[in-house]
């Protein structure tokens, strides 16, 4: 399994999700890390203004951020490895980095406007 490891800009918390005005992208984001670290995947989320010592100890991180900016982030490493930069991944692209199986969401068929369970359209009691 892989190692991910996100660094995000500064924000007010550690997920970005507080405040009265929360973008949809870290709910998602949060959400999709969630069901990440769910199918077994060690998954670390760094905030700079609350965590400045790890950026500066990951020498691609600090390499980035010195070409980049803060601007540049958030940045996504893969095992050590820059996969992405500058905006939040999708849990698909997620779970490909990790190995993880994306299951499709199940849905159960809707029945028929009008339809019974005996499978008429009626209940049975017509000749349609």
């Amino acid at each position: 399994m892989s190692t991910i490891e996100v660094f995000e800009p500064a924000m007010c918390c550690s997920t970005g999700v507080c405040g009265p005005d929360v973008p949809q992208e870290l709910v998602t984001f949060s959400a999709d890390l969630d069901w990440l670290r769910g199918q077994g995947t060690d998954v670390a989320r760094h905030n700079l203004a609350s965590e400045p010592v790890v950026f500066a100890g990951k020498p691609a991180v600090l390499d980035f951020l010195q070409v980049s900016g803060s601007e540049g982030l958030p940045l996504v490493l893969v095992n050590g490895a820059i996969a992405m930069a500058g905006r939040y991944p999708s849990r698909a692209e997620l779970a490909r980095w990790a190995g993880a199986v994306q299951a499709e969401p199940t849905r159960a068929p809707l029945p028929m406007a009008g339809a019974s369970a005996d499978g008429g359209c009626c209940g049975g009691g017509c000749s349609c």
